[in-house]
């Protein structure tokens, strides 16, 4: 494979230069980016083939002056220029010792999503934290303001609230901590053999505590133990639980079942379901199904937590209708096997 062939083969366009500022070599995809033949620009001024033009029209090869400066000089940073057709695109310039240039020209959606979808987590999480903070807030003066004309009931379920506010604020703060440790792989799990009917019945017995709808909890009589940080397993069935009472309707079922290696989790709802060329995405952050709030997140944490620990989750048609998230959850860790 030549010089050229493997330039063609990489994903970010590439143009390199000589000391005398000749281009030698034009990638085809810096050659669909510029609008130019590749074969012709060979030879041709490094000015005259890249006709990248900031904001306010000055070309790159004017500003960088990619050959003049200390000899020392390796380099020009990243920076966002604009393609003949207003396309943004990323820039960096690498200079070799014998002056001669590579310059890579990368597509600038990629950074443009990222900034949409941290604009999203800013605004989710803001959204999401508003709500407690709000009770808290209101709480709290009302108890600083008529403390003296209130009984104690009265102030135990003001404060039985504001608990409950903090916890939510709590979980929401470990959530988006998740999400990052996920996103960078750097999630650390400390698990040990867990009983997962033990686990399973806090959460139900924790999210019926707080909503009308009913929750009915099934579970074989012999069911192994597995193997799973308690925290991020409770974290998972919460999840999964309290997706079933807000976007289902009528009783949400949690059934366990035994596996041969592990235990299998049942989430049954009696909503509208989710349609099958929708299920690869609900594992994606800021998912929602429908317009009944939730930060979007919850479903990307369950994805997440359970294949770190080895296991799985899918979507399923509940057998009254609605969806059914099943989770398979292993008993070891896989990685020892």
């Amino acid at each position: 494979m030549d010089a050229q062939d493997l330039a063609d083969s990489l994903p970010d366009g590439v143009v390199l230069a000589d000391r005398s500022g000749r281009v030698t070599l034009v990638s085809a995809v810096a050659a669909r980016m510029l609008g130019i033949d590749a074969a012709a620009a060979v030879g041709a001024p490094l000015e005259q083939t890249l006709t990248l033009r900031d904001g306010e029209g000055c070309s790159w090869v004017d500003v960088n002056q990619p050959y003049g400066g200390l000899r020392s000089r390796t380099g020009v940073p990243e920076q966002s220029w604009l393609l003949p057709n207003g396309t943004e695109v990323l820039v960096v310039a690498r200079i070799g010792s014998d002056r001669t240039l590579a310059i890579t020209l990368r597509s600038g959606r990629g950074r443009a999503r990222l900034d949409r979808e941290r604009s999203d987590l800013v605004a989710t999480v803001a959204h999401e934290l508003r709500s407690p903070l709000t009770g808290v807030k209101g709480f709290v003066q009302a108890l600083l303001n008529r403390w003296d004309k209130l009984n104690d009931e009265q102030k135990k379920l003001m404060l039985t609230t504001v608990h409950a506010d903090s916890d939510r604020l709590s979980r929401l703060i470990a959530e988006l901590l998740d999400v990052a440790r996920i996103d960078t792989g750097r999630l650390q799990l400390y698990p040990r053999p867990c009983d997962a009917a033990v686990l399973v019945g806090r959460v139900v017995d924790s999210v019926q505590a707080g909503t009308a709808r009913g929750i009915e909890l099934s579970a074989a009589e012999e069911l192994p133990e597995i193997l799973a940080d308690p925290d991020k397993f409770t974290q998972v069935i919460t999840n999964l639980v309290e997706n079933g009472v807000r976007h289902g309707e009528g009783v949400v079922r949690v059934r366990l079942e035994p596996t041969e290696g592990g235990v299998r989790v049942l989430v049954d709802d009696e909503g509208d379901g989710i349609p099958a060329d929708l299920r690869k995405r609900v594992f994606t952050k800021f998912w929602k199904g429908g317009a009944r709030g939730g930060s979007g997140l919850g479903l990307y944490l369950v994805g997440g937590l359970t294949r770190a620990h080895g296991g799985t989750v899918t979507i399923a048609d509940a057998p009254g209708g609605g969806a059914r998230i099943v989770v398979e959850w292993p008993g070891e860790d896989p990685r020892l096997a």
